[in-house]
């Protein structure tokens, strides 16, 4: 297997990449107010793709990318990711689904998700939720120039390790720009001090997966979707994560932050 070069990017090349980012983190906060009981994950993917494409006029990533049927992903409870959305599944009280969309914008990927609670959330599952954005946080935090991905990994595992819950480990970050997934692949775990030094001009994802269970999971017969294999609850966060020449830079922050854990 060819060894695959990490791009470094240039200040113009990181504001095309923050246009796009920004792009699919407008999808997420649009999207909001619509994550609500009784509504099918195949109603808020068409509502996701006309935005995408009639407002935003961008192109929506996931669709027929590996021949992938919809615009967004949309994982609920046990499902880990890569659920794929159904007229069929409808959303109700109690439940928590973690949307994931990716969109085109000049030929730059932005690629972000995160987690919406559908009505009040079980104690588990917020305390699930809230985790996951915490050891997605701690992850960003160790991200600057001389930092590795052992750091990025082991502060990830870390939070998830004191919580009890199980890291994902089959699914990781990875770099983005012009291509979707490009070199580095970000692991949930690892060691401080291990795997690739980062430089400026870096861009990749942080995206932990956290189990309330055990950490295995298994892929569904459509190819696509995964779930826990004790079909425990799951959850995830991703953010688009540049790193700067003093830290790093959150590409995809919502117009007004980092959103909060429920839909506003």
């Amino acid at each position: 297997m060819k060894h695959r070069i990490t791009p470094v990017h240039t200040a113009s090349e990181l504001a095309s990449a923050r246009q796009a980012a920004q792009l699919a983190a407008e999808v997420l906060e649009m999207i909001a107010p619509h994550v609500v009981p009784g509504v099918s994950t195949a109603a808020l993917d068409a509502i996701c793709h006309d935005y995408i494409v009639n407002v935003q006029k961008a192109v929506p990533a996931n669709l027929g990318y590996q021949d992938y049927p919809k615009t967004i992903l949309t994982s609920v409870n046990h499902v880990v990711c890569h659920g794929i959305p159904s007229e069929d599944r409808i959303l109700k009280k109690g439940d928590i689904v973690n949307i994931d969309v990716a969109v085109i914008k000049d030929g730059w990927f932005g690629d972000t998700s995160r987690m919406y609670f559908v009505g009040t959330p079980s104690i588990l599952a917020k305390r699930l939720v809230e985790t996951t954005y915490e050891a997605l946080r701690a992850g960003i935090a160790q991200v600057r120039p001389g930092a590795t991905l052992g750091d990025i990994g082991h502060a990830i595992e870390t939070v998830a390790k004191r919580a009890g819950f199980g890291v994902v480990r089959e699914f990781c970050g990875h770099g983005i720009g012009e291509t979707y997934h490009d070199a580095p692949n970000v692991l949930h775990y690892g060691n401080p001090g291990e795997g690739l030094v980062l430089e400026a001009g870096m861009l990749f994802t942080i995206e932990p997966m956290l189990n309330a269970g055990k950490r295995q999971v298994k892929t569904l017969a459509d190819g696509w979707t995964v779930v826990t294999q004790d079909h425990s609850l799951s959850a995830q966060w991703e953010h688009m994560v540049a790193v700067t020449p003093d830290g790093h830079e959150v590409l995809t922050t919502w117009p007004n932050g980092t959103g909060s854990y429920a839909p506003v």
